[in-house]
């Protein structure tokens, strides 16, 4: 069972197009759900997202 927040998952889920989102979205994402970027990691791989362009190594 997840222990993401099912608020995240959907937001992940909603904002990956194609299967993929980038890093720079996923930090907004982290700011705007007042969660560590490493959550939306987590929620990305449960949802088999891949994070692309990542700039800073997060995820």
């Amino acid at each position: 069972m997840s222990e993401i927040n099912r608020e995240v998952l959907d937001a992940v889920r909603q904002a990956a197009k194609d299967g993929r989102l980038t890093c720079t979205e996923a930090r907004k994402m982290a700011r705007d759900l007042k969660v560590a970027p490493r959550i939306i990691g987590k929620a990305a791989d449960e949802l088999e997202i891949k994070i692309k362009s990542c700039e800073l190594g997060c995820f």
